[in-house]
């Protein structure tokens, strides 16, 4: 094998290149009969390590087999193999080594995204669409075996499913959420932070606001740069959005004129307190736990 190939193979990526016996139920598929999966959230670029996946198939075949499952078409929708099948295609094979396997749309998605999210280098926008779809795959399953644990009963509920959801992939369940807020960003945002030009707390404090508003803050960032985390919670918090104008939240951003609290006071009567704190628990005391409480929330959301 030529120098300049061995020393290429070495810089791909391991789940692409790795030599594997013969898997039973392997068979050869036409590489124009498989279709991309449904709403893909990975990207597939003809990048540096494409070019290295595509020398690396031109001189030893696709080594691992891609797994697809089959429709009612004589037709077969992609699993996990995106590359590799771009790769076989622009290495001029004609069929691609493939594992065919029956699965609900659920299962499709759950594979699909725990065969990508392994990969060393995923971009925040690829991390946040396809936890949202296994998330909830996750949850219209409901309550499944293989996905309890010892501290969860209840997969098909909402905080349980982002804290099973993080323990798998090594997050909390509150990043979990904060990457799932990037959808929310129009691309053009998405872009910026995926560019690691937004931060991932600043990104998810300007996911809150509507498109309209997101298309300002663009356009405000592409002129002046990206403003700091408070400055967006504070417009965030002290607006009412319908009514906000393009020209009082440049004026803010640049330090011109404060925002008014149009937002109200937040208050907690004695009714709602009674049934978290004991009777004998004075107000400081009461007031102290709250801020402390209000501190721990907040520092978990500023982690990145």
């Amino acid at each position: 094998m030529p120098s300049r190939v061995r020393d290429k193979i070495k810089l791909t990526s391991i789940d692409e290149l790795l030599c594997v016996p013969e898997i039973q139920g392997t068979t050869e598929i036409d590489v124009y009969a498989i279709y991309p999966f449904e709403n893909h959230p990975f990207k597939v670029c003809d990048d540096e390590k494409m070019e290295d996946l595509v020398d690396s198939i031109k001189a030893n075949g696709v080594l691992t087999p891609v797994i697809v499952r089959p429709d009612d078409e004589g037709t077969y929708e992609m699993i996990s193999g995106h590359r590799r099948l771009h790769a076989a295609k622009r290495a001029g094979l004609k069929k691609i080594p493939a594992i065919v396997k029956e699965m609900t749309d659920d299962d499709a998605v759950i594979m699909m995204v725990d065969a990508n999210i392994q990969r060393e280098e995923i971009l925040p926008s690829e991390k946040a669409f396809s936890y949202k779809m296994k998330l909830e795959a996750m949850r219209r399953q409901g309550a499944r075996s293989d996905l309890k644990d010892s501290t969860s009963t209840q997969v098909g509920w909402k905080s349980e499913t982002a804290e099973i959801l993080g323990r798998q992939i090594g997050i909390s369940k509150n990043q979990v959420r904060r990457l799932i807020r990037l959808t929310e960003l129009i691309p053009e945002l998405l872009q910026l932070v995926d560019d690691k030009r937004i931060a991932l707390a600043t990104a998810v404090e300007m996911s809150y606001f509507t498109r309209n508003i997101q298309k300002w803050l663009f356009q405000y960032i592409k002129e002046n740069g990206v403003p700091k985390w408070d400055q967006i919670s504070e417009l965030r918090n002290g607006v009412n959005q319908a009514e906000l104008t393009q020209e009082e939240m440049i004026n803010f951003l640049n330090g011109l004129r404060p925002i008014p609290n149009n937002v109200g006071k937040i208050t907690f009567t004695e009714h709602k307190l009674s049934k978290y704190f004991p009777a004998y628990m004075g107000r400081k005391e009461r007031e102290q736990i709250i801020m402390d409480l209000l501190e721990k929330w907040k520092l978990e959301q500023e982690v990145e």
